[in-house]
C-alpha cells in the first residue's frame, strides 16, 4: 500500500497580476485536489507573498508544483504536510 499527500501547505510567492482566484482555480482542477485555500500574508509592490493550502485524497506533488511554475508562482517551502496510507 502506497502513502498518499492529503493535505499541502505551501509559502509561496507570486506578481501582484494573478489573481488568487485564478490561481486556486487552477490549483483545484489538478486530479487528486480536493479543496483550495489561498490567503495573502505580505504585500510588496510587485509580489504577493501567500500560504496556499491543498487537501485532496490524492495529491500529486508534481502536478501541482507544474501548474504553480505555469503561473509563475514560485513555492519558497513547504509548510506543512499530512500523508496516510
Amino acid at each position: 500500500m502506497s502513502v498518499k499527500i492529503k493535505k499541502l501547505l505551501l509559502d509561496s510567492l507570486k506578481s501582484r497580476e494573478l489573481s488568487i482566484i485564478e490561481l486556486s482555480k487552477a490549483l483545484g482542477s489538478v486530479d487528486g485536489v480536493s479543496e483550495v485555500d489561498i490567503t495573502v500574508v505580505e504585500v510588496d509592490s510587485n509580489t504577493e507573498t501567500i500560504k496556499v493550502t491543498i487537501k485532496g485524497p490524492q495529491i500529486n506533488y508534481d502536478e501541482i508544483r507544474k501548474v504553480m511554475e505555469k503561473h509563475a508562482v514560485s513555492i519558497k517551502g513547504v509548510d506543512e504536510i499530512s500523508v496516510a496510507k
